[in-house]
């Protein structure tokens, strides 16, 4: 039977496992480094030079105010009691946390800021798709708000005890959903916001006739091997114990990161005649978003398939997105986040079956149940992200 990716804070052992502590020590940096300075570069670099300070304005911004709305109210609406739908403010001001405080073998304050992490980068991922054409302030209102009304309860819903997760703060149990680090969490509302962004800010001038290409593909390249490198972390991290989950997690994480770019470069090779290095790295990412929620629950051949699908249904999404509709998506977030988001969190469902020598359903499962709850988390999550923010960017604009 699966294990959840996190545990509620009241679930507390008797004492703190330095070892399952410095390995989170080290996750929380990780993921902190995804970020700052990663993906931070990584979309410096596909924009226009004139437009780098503002991209990297954007990210250290967002770092800072979300890292405060956090302590403020953001981890006590995801991860307090509460009930199905939100947690409660019984944790403003982390004012709960005490250094006696434990998340399953670590300290509770190491569990928050691990967690922290997530929330910076997960508003940060939406800056790709609207750069280079929205104000400064929009950015910071709508990247706080989106925070605490779609980012932290949908937390609380998949990892904070709420309607979907494994187990229940209010009396019985969830669905039993499998996200292991984030493909419903992060990537999904992620790619969601980025797309309704898209939408309701409208599109570049000179957008799809002189898009300019990017401007320093060297930046895009340093900032995606940090992002792969900090993935480890991200994955391995949420496991919350230096273990053989963690370490699987990590080993998973790798090999579908690797073969989804080779399956980009060689799409691009046959289509185009050459490969390029911009195309490589956003194959590995469509990989590492792919496999961010199965990751835990999955074996090698998980990682491989996953790592397959994403790189194949991710670049036909780009230029479905793109180029058929011509949605103005500047970084192709939804494309590559929301899509390899929902596919993986689908996918789970059969991959991690013995099978495909995963680590098994929940007792009483069955693929095409466990199908269905990921299906309808993911349904669930995406409507109420494109709803609210919708009404966020109408406000922020």
């Amino acid at each position: 039977a699966f294990v959840g990716a996190v545990c509620a804070p009241s679930f507390a052992f008797a004492s703190v496992d330095s070892g399952d502590t410095a390995w989170i020590l080290t996750s929380t940096a990780l993921v902190l480094f995804m970020t700052l300075p990663g993906l931070a570069l990584f979309y410096a670099g596909l924009v226009q030079a004139k437009n780098i300070l503002s991209v990297l304005m954007h990210h250290f911004a967002i770092a800072c105010l979300c890292s405060v709305l956090w302590v403020i109210a953001g981890y006590s609406l995801a991860f307090s009691a509460g009930g199905a739908w939100i947690g409660d403010l019984s944790n403003l001001m982390m004012g709960a946390i005490t250094t006696a405080s434990l998340t399953g073998t670590i300290p509770e304050s190491l569990f928050a800021a691990f967690q922290m992490t997530f929330a910076v980068i997960t508003p940060a991922l939406v800056i790709g798709a609207y750069v280079e054409r929205i104000k400064f302030s929009a950015v910071l209102i709508f990247s706080g708000l989106w925070l605490l009304v779609v980012y932290a309860p949908v937390t609380h819903w998949v990892w904070g005890g709420g309607i979907m997760a494994s187990w229940g703060v209010w009396g019985f149990g969830g669905w039993g959903v499998m996200d292991f680090a984030g493909g419903i969490v992060v990537h999904a509302t992620a790619g969601t916001a980025a797309l309704v962004a898209a939408l309701v800010i409208g599109k570049r001038k000179s957008f799809p006739s002189s898009i300019h290409p990017p401007h320093s593909p060297i930046l895009t390249m340093i900032g995606a091997s940090m992002l792969w490198v900090g993935w480890f972390g991200f994955n391995g991290g949420s496991a919350l114990a230096a273990g053989q989950g963690a370490a699987m997690a990590l080993l998973v994480t790798h090999i579908s990161a690797a073969v989804a770019s080779l399956v980009w470069m060689f799409i691009e090779w046959r289509k185009f005649g050459r490969p390029s290095v911009v195309g490589m790295v956003t194959g590995m990412v469509a990989g590492l978003a792919t496999v961010t929620p199965a990751s835990g629950f999955i074996g090698v051949p998980g990682g491989i398939i996953l790592g397959l699908a994403g790189g194949y249904i991710c670049y036909v999404a780009v230029d479905f997105i793109r180029g058929k509709l011509q949605i103005d998506d500047s970084l192709d977030v939804f494309a590559v986040h929301g899509v390899g988001g929902v596919l993986g969190s689908l996918l789970v469902a059969v991959l991690a079956t013995e099978t495909f020598s995963g680590a098994g359903l929940s007792e009483g499962a069955t693929i095409s149940s466990q199908l269905g709850v990921q299906a309808a988390s993911v349904g669930i999550t995406v409507l109420w992200t494109a709803i609210a923010s919708y009404i966020i960017l109408r406000i922020a604009a």
